[in-house]
């Protein structure tokens, strides 16, 4: 499959994409990752999406990345006595831990000590998607009492966000544990934590995972943003949850957040996912807003590994069309010159180790010498990582030995994951780069490509070998 498109795409599989042809479909049409959410759906649904994922891959002989979304801990309010209730601006309003009563336009059930805790006075209280805010008053550690700052109706169950504060709670609940220990058997290759707030939930994630798949950090709350650094050097990858986020801080902040979070991981040369509502009027239309498809542009010309769909192929009517969409928006931008020059320009300067320097030198030398192709002899996916931080002008392949790793560098920009042997020689490898760039349509012959490796072979970590070659 020539390359044809630098910026991933992850779609959703739900409803509308869950028999063979439409996940087939979906990935020819240019899906490079498929997303399971487990807010929704069953195991057994979600154990036959993967099913039929990997029947595709072995088919097609490409490699397909699979995330794992584990729904994370949601706060809800209990229920009311008559239905929804009307609360008025100014009005006082209790949550408490009292469990023997409904509730009323004066109180409902707040089941999370967790929040009492992390209240104090002036701490704002989000409902129901951010509609009903209310400001505490006074507060201990089974109740709050609270003034009605924008007021709205309010019914069963609603979600509650605490956006000043950070929850004395794990990002893991029962629920996700199951889920995760259920999505590793079936052999998942990202697992995506939500509502992350420090890095030691990632440290948490990543003990339970124990290495068998690779984590996205997904950044939806004041407090992550707060320690954005410290969480993008623990995580694996990044995902910028625009929806929660949107909800806990003011909607105008949130595309300066989302440049910040894009710049942060491609310091570190992390993976970064661009998520939510980025073609939402393809739920129920064929086409997208104009807006919307700036908006993926916009994610792209930022220089975002991935963009990602949700509801549009999930449960929409064109999963479909969502994807080929996308996949148009991401060639123009990418073929636009001011792309290139936006993507030079915010570039970051490289560490100080032979990884990196390995990288810098590639990208420069791919300039100079116009080549076709750089490639990455990886066991670990290391070396392809590092030279996709460059955001070089050529595709990477990113060749290794290992199914895993392969599956898991489908979401990285630029890189196109092929399968190969174990090598031993330098030579082999050149050999190899070549054969691959030629079959895969990424050069002819008597181009150049660039083949970057760690010596000793097979060893993590150890990029530090760059070679210039020529196809034939």
């Amino acid at each position: 499959m020539p390359p044809n498109k630098q910026t991933k795409i992850v779609a959703t599989l739900g409803p509308s994409s869950t028999d063979r042809a439409t996940i087939q479909a979906l990935f020819e049409a240019g899906a490079n990752v498929f997303r399971l959410n487990f807010s929704h759906g069953t195991h057994e649904d979600h154990a036959k999406r993967l099913t039929l994922i990997r029947e595709i891959e072995r088919e097609l002989d490409h490699p397909i990345g699979v995330l794992l979304d584990l729904q994370g801990p949601k706060l809800r309010i209990g229920a009311f006595a008559g239905g929804p209730v009307q609360l008025e601006p100014g009005a006082v309003f209790r949550l408490d831990l009292d469990e023997s009563q409904p509730g009323s336009a004066q109180r409902v059930l707040l089941p999370h000590p967790e929040i009492f805790k992390a209240l104090e006075a002036g701490i704002d209280l989000l409902l129901d998607d951010g509609r009903v805010r209310l400001r505490v008053e006074a507060c201990g550690p089974d109740f709050a009492e609270t003034r009605v700052i924008d007021g709205g109706a309010l019914s069963d169950r609603k979600g509650v966000s605490v956006p000043d504060a950070v929850l004395p709670m794990s990002a893991l609940t029962e629920k996700d544990r199951r889920d995760l220990a259920f999505g590793l058997k079936l052999g998942v290759d990202w697992v995506a934590l939500s509502f992350v707030q420090r890095p030691e939930d990632i440290v948490e994630l990543r003990g339970m995972v124990d290495g068998q798949a690779s984590i996205v950090a997904k950044l939806e709350k004041p407090a992550a943003i707060a320690a954005l650094d410290a969480i993008v050097a623990e995580t694996d990858a990044v995902m910028v949850a625009r929806g929660d986020l949107g909800v806990e801080m003011p909607a105008e902040q949130v595309p300066a957040i989302q440049k910040r979070i894009v710049n942060a991981c491609r310091r570190a040369g992390k993976p970064v996912i661009v998520a939510t509502q980025m073609l939402e009027s393809m739920v129920g239309a064929p086409v997208p807003t104009r807006a919307e498809a700036s908006d993926v542009a916009t994610a792209v010309y930022e220089g975002a590994d991935a963009v990602m769909l949700s509801a549009e192929s999930a449960s929409g009517r064109y999963p479909v069309e969502a994807v080929r969409m996308m996949g148009r928006i991401i060639r123009h931008t990418e073929q636009d010159p001011h792309y290139r020059a936006g993507i030079d320009a915010s570039r970051s300067n490289p560490s100080s180790n032979a990884a990196d320097a390995i990288g810098f030198a590639m990208r420069h030398v791919t300039d100079l010498l116009k080549a076709a192709a750089n490639v990455a002899y990886t066991s670990s996916g290391y070396s392809a990582l590092r030279m996709a931080r460059e955001r070089p002008a050529a595709p990477i392949i990113g060749m290794t030995p290992r199914l895993a790793v392969a599956r898991r560098l489908s979401l990285v920009w630029g890189v196109h994951a092929v399968l190969c042997h174990d090598v031993d020689s330098v030579t082999e490898i050149s050999d190899l780069a070549s054969v691959t760039a030629r079959r895969g349509g990424f050069g002819a012959p008597g181009e150049t490509i660039l083949v970057s490796a760690g010596m000793p072979f097979g060893v993590s970590g150890t990029t530090n070998l760059l070679r210039i070659a020529q196809i034939h």
